[in-house]
This record gives C-alpha cells, sequence and structure tokens, in this order.
C-alpha cells in the first residue's frame, strides 16, 4: 500500500511554495509524524511531515520545484524496508561527493545541506567552494560562520581556494555569482515596495535619555531573572510605552480598508526580527494585558523559532503595529519602512553616550535616536509627533508604565 506525500494547507493567502530541502531521499526508512521535506513559503518555511511509516520509494518534485496545496511531493510505500543498495530503485538518488573547488561555485545537488545566502556571498568572496564545508546550523545548514571559519584554519583554506586565474583582465561575468532569490526575500520586496507605492509615508525622529531606564533594570534584573526566569530587556519597555501611546493615539493603531479607516482597540504588537532568510515580523496578540516578563518572554520564544524557521503563519499575520530594533546591528539612525497595512511603526537604535544639556549644564547620558515612520493618509504630523513624544516620556519616566499615566 501506498501513501502520497501531499503540500498541506500553508495559511491564509499563502498558495504556493518552494521544495526548499528534502530531508530524505529515495529508499529511506521512514517513521510515521517524522519531517520529510522543507517547503518555502512567501513567510515561513513549513516541514511536511510523514503520514505513515515505511519507505520513501519515490519524489516527484525535487529541491525549488515550485507547488501548490494538495500538489504530490512524493510517495511513501508503507510497511515496506529500508532499501540498502544503491540501485534497489530506478527513482533512487545516489548520494553525491562535494563537488570539485571551482569558481563559480555551483548549485548543491538536492541532497547536500543547503548553504545560507550570507555563507554562499562570504564564500564567493574568499573563492571557497560552500559545499565543501561542513554546516553547523539547523539540519546542517551550512552559515556564513561556518565558511570564515573554514577560511581560517590553514589546512583546510588552502584545498578550498578557486583555482588561479590566467593572466590578462577577467571578465565581470567571471567574478558574480547569480543566486536565485528566496519566496521570503522576493515577498520582502514586493511588501517593502507596496508600501513606498501605496502609503504617503513619511518619518518623524526625536531622542530619548535612557538612564531611568537603565538604572532601573540594573537596579531590578538580577531579582526580575530569578523570578520570572527571564532576563529583563529593554524591549518590553519600548512595547508598553508604545500602546500607552497608542491608546492616546488611536490613528497610529489604525489602517485603511478601502475608503473606511479602520481603528483597532487591541494591541497586537509586531517586533521585527532578522533571520538568516530575511526579516519576519513576529506578532505579539493583546500585548496590553500581559506584564512585562511575559512580554520578554514570548519575545525570547518568538525570536528563536523565528530564527529556527518554526514560526506558524497565525503568529506572523495580525499584527496592528511594528517596533523594529537597529540598534543591535549598531545602527544609529535609520527611516524604517512601513508594514503594510499598518499606519506606523517605531525605529529604535543603538544607545550612545553624547552630552546633552540638561538644565542648563551640559552632561554626558546614554542616548537613543527614535524614528517613526507612519502613513500621512492616516496620522496628521501632529499625532505622529505627539506619539513619539509620549514613547519618549514613558523611557525617561518608567513609572509613568506602571502607573498608566
Amino acid at each position: 500500500m501506498t501513501t502520497q506525500i501531499v503540500v498541506p494547507p500553508m495559511g491564509e493567502s499563502v498558495s504556493e511554495a518552494t521544495v526548499a530541502k528534502w530531508l530524505k531521499k529515495v529508499g529511506d526508512a521512514v517513521r510515521m509524524d517524522e519531517p520529510l521535506v522543507e517547503l518555502e513559503t512567501d513567510k515561513v518555511t513549513l516541514e511536511v511531515n510523514a503520514t505513515a511509516a515505511g519507505v520513501i520509494s519515490e519524489i516527484k518534485v525535487q529541491q525549488g520545484g515550485n507547488v501548490g496545496v494538495g500538489a504530490v511531493l512524493g510517495v511513501i510505500q508503507e510497511g515496506a524496508a529500508a532499501v540498502t543498495t544503491p540501485n534497489a530503485s530506478a527513482t533512487t538518488t545516489a548520494p553525491v561527493s562535494a563537488p570539485p573547488v571551482a569558481a563559480n561555485n555551483s548549485a548543491p545537488p538536492a541532497q547536500q545541506p543547503a548553504v545560507m545566502p550570507a555563507a554562499q556571498k562570504q564564500a564567493a568572496d574568499r573563492g571557497i567552494n560552500p559545499y565543501a564545508v561542513a554546516g553547523t546550523g539547523k539540519d546542517g545548514r551550512v552559515t556564513k560562520e561556518d565558511v570564515v571559519n573554514y577560511a581560517a584554519k590553514p589546512a583546510a583554506a588552502p584545498a578550498a581556494r578557486a583555482p588561479a586565474q590566467p593572466s590578462g583582465p577577467r571578465s565581470r561575468a567571471d567574478q558574480e555569482e547569480r543566486v536565485r532569490m528566496t519566496r521570503l526575500r522576493m515577498r520582502i520586496a514586493e511588501r517593502l515596495k507596496e508600501a513606498q507605492n501605496t502609503a504617503a509615508m513619511l518619518t518623524t525622529f526625536n531622542e530619548v535619555d535612557m538612564s531611568n531606564v537603565m538604572a532601573l533594570r540594573s537596579q531590578h534584573k538580577d531579582v526580575f531573572e530569578k523570578k520570572f526566569g527571564v532576563k529583563l530587556g529593554f524591549m518590553s519597555f519600548f512595547v508598553k510605552a508604545c500602546i500607552q501611546a497608542l491608546k492616546e493615539l488611536p490613528a497610529v493603531n489604525a489602517e485603511i480598508d478601502g475608503d473606511d479607516l479602520v481603528y483597532k482597540n487591541y494591541y497586537d504588537i509586531g517586533v521585527a526580527v532578522g533571520t538568516p532568510q530575511g526579516l519576519v515580523v513576529p506578532v505579539i496578540r493583546d500585548a496590553d494585558q500581559i506584564n512585562f516578563a511575559d512580554i520578554e518572554k514570548k519575545i525570547g520564544d518568538l525570536g528563536k523559532r523565528a530564527r529556527d524557521g518554526k514560526l506558524s503563519m497565525a503568529e506572523l499575520t495580525g499584527g496592528t503595529f511594528t517596533i523594529t530594533n537597529g540598534g543591535i546591528y549598531g545602527s544609529l539612525m535609520s527611516t524604517p519602512i512601513l508594514n503594510p497595512p499598518q499606519s506606523g511603526i517605531l525605529g529604535m537604535h543603538s544607545i550612545k553616550e553624547r552630552a546633552v544639556v540638561v538644565n542648563g549644564e551640559i552632561k554626558v547620558r546614554p542616548m537613543m535616536y527614535l524614528a517613526l515612520s507612519y502613513d500621512h493618509r492616516v496620522i496628521d504630523g501632529r499625532e505622529a509627533v505627539t506619539f513619539l513624544v509620549r514613547v519618549k516620556e514613558c523611557i525617561e519616566n518608567p513609572e509613568r508604565l506602571l502607573l498608566g499615566v
């Protein structure tokens, strides 16, 4: 008896995916509910699990193929024993050893571990064949750090270098690498361009003195972590500060739907997370109804699962407002792009000690620039500026967050 491996429903508005990686090959034994293949959609990476125990007898769609919901990816022969000989099946794909070093770093066979885009670029810059590098990422993926570490090893680096080029000028094409965009990257590009083309987007700036929040965090972080089992970060303060400001200025929490303005009387806050595949924005539901510890726990959990590609569609949709923190990468100032259909996004940045005037005296304070990008069709300049001022006031006087004033 055979069982088909079928593309499952992938969530609202998602009808197509790309086969990112087969975790099994023809002839491999599989258990019930064991992951078989990874599908990449424009939002998340999904695993398709076995619905029966047996042996993979056929793979119908190879890595890189596009499939729709309900498409047949392969076939499981139920109850069969694993194939141990290389020619056990006409459709068996023989294992392929790492290809020889080549300047063009050709694409890997389906069986080899995936090479992350950053690793591909790093390998191309260093003249290294990325498929000769042992991957330490999820499911053996080759990461940027793997390539860097590989190049740093004296014994490994010479063997991995590209062959010497002939003397004379080189073609620019020989120094380029063409990599197909992932579905997630294409979707990010599409949505960012949509935001620029559709919204009347402006950005307003302010700066915030982080002294009091940093002092409060330093004073209570050990007790906080001991009691709640999670570290007290800055993001929970900003989530709570934004909610205070959103309640006062509901237009920033609204969106356009046709000819209507939809005001959201709930606060589902998206927190942007950078992953090897691209930027995603998981959502903290009803963030106004949970405490600092729960916000920190949710941010930590969502961030980890985002980097592991384990988020569900529901966790990536429906946010009302977004916060992005470029400061973790060292950004001093930026103009974040809206996350449609939302009308506002707050950008946090690096904390830097700067000389500022306080009560007529020059003081050195830890300062952060804040940026609010907003849709001017929904939010007036007065509301945008007031929103940032309210966030600033809550961060500089964190007791306001506890008192709700």
